[in-house]
């Protein structure tokens, strides 16, 4: 499992500030102090956990506090992807984005160096459509989508990113900016969040909203084509659906093929190689109710995960579960 992946959603975060304010009392601090309501993270114990490597401490102690200080819960968040995109720059908006600004496309985010890597990528992502459909390839050095958001720049308007080395995560951050290649070729693809707000609309409920998580992502162990150098199983995203609204789902889904489409297994796990759903490899378990299935769908952390183990020498990548918004509607095939 990828260190620093199960970390708050805006709902989970909000609850803790609740708690958090029945404990203090007096006026607010000053600009940079700690005041009512207020955590004073930084004077929490960072100390390693069990079992945790130095990797995954330094990727933690990075990360939580980011979390911890976030204002934003999903009653501040705007739907407008243009000024939700400035407030994730303003770093004022660090969690997932499941049920972020429905109705508008979101995107997983996979940048390399132009050479041989990038062109397999390309490649792979021709070959594995259903995992990875393309949505935008930048211009080399470009982290500007003109085609999906216009005023939009990738360096910063994703809420965190991973960097890789040679195959292993390094670091999580929250600005791309220092690590983004000169030569850099950016690539947008589909993902699963873009119908969230038409599941919604249509009273399929969103466990992992409701529950202020992440959504949780699992290794599976269907093959991906290979292409060039890389290669690798595609990871998968559940849901838990009422039995009898997965018909519904499916239709929903299947009007997305720029977003993974419809599910790949339904209601059997161990048909494509996951065994405990309370284990995902990336997010949060969420809880399964009576009548509920669990229904997969084709992840783009499938990048992530074929990146690692063909060890390429350089990516960066969005963090599971924390995507770009678009200024395109979902349901608008790119």
């Amino acid at each position: 499992q990828l260190p620093g992946h199960n970390l708050p959603h805006p709902l989970a975060a909000a609850a803790a500030k609740v708690e958090a304010a029945s404990h203090h009392s007096g006026p607010s601090a000053g600009a940079g102090g700690i005041g009512a309501g207020q955590v004073n993270i930084l004077d929490a114990n960072w100390a390693k956990k069990p079992g945790e490597t130095s990797v995954e401490q330094h990727i933690r102690e990075k990360a939580e506090p980011q979390l911890a200080s976030s204002s934003s819960t999903t009653a501040d968040v705007p739907t407008d992807p243009r000024k939700f995109r400035e407030m994730v720059a303003k770093g004022e908006f660090v969690s997932p984005t499941n049920a972020v600004c429905p109705g508008y496309l979101q995107c997983n985010l996979v940048v390399l160096p132009q050479g041989k890597e990038s062109f397999d990528f390309l490649l792979f992502c021709q070959r594995n459509k259903k995992a990875c459909p393309l949505i935008e390839v930048c211009d080399v050095g470009s982290s500007h989508p003109h085609h999906v958001a216009q005023d939009a720049d990738l360096k910063t308007d994703v809420p965190k990113y991973c960097i890789y080395r040679n195959g292993e995560l390094v670091e999580e951050v929250t600005d791309a900016t220092p690590y983004w290649p000169e030569n850099s070729v950016a690539f947008l693809i589909g993902c699963s969040f873009s119908y969230d707000g038409e599941l919604m609309n249509a009273g399929i409920p969103l466990r992992s909203a409701e529950q202020g998580k992440n959504v949780p992502m699992y290794r599976s162990k269907i093959k991906c084509r290979s292409a060039g150098s890389l290669k690798g199983h595609m990871v998968v995203s559940m849901k838990p659906i009422n039995a009898c609204q997965v018909a519904k789902e499916v239709l929903i889904t299947n009007k997305y093929p720029h977003a993974h489409s419809e599910p790949v297994c339904v209601g059997c796990p161990e048909a494509i190689g996951i065994y405990d759903l309370s284990k995902p490899d990336w997010g949060d378990a969420v809880e399964m109710q009576p009548g509920e299935v669990p229904v997969f769908h084709a992840c783009g952390v499938t990048p992530q995960s074929v990146l690692m183990d063909s060890k390429v020498p350089f990516a960066i990548t969005h963090s599971a579960g924390y995507m770009f918004v678009t200024d395109l509607p979902s349901d608008e095939v790119p």
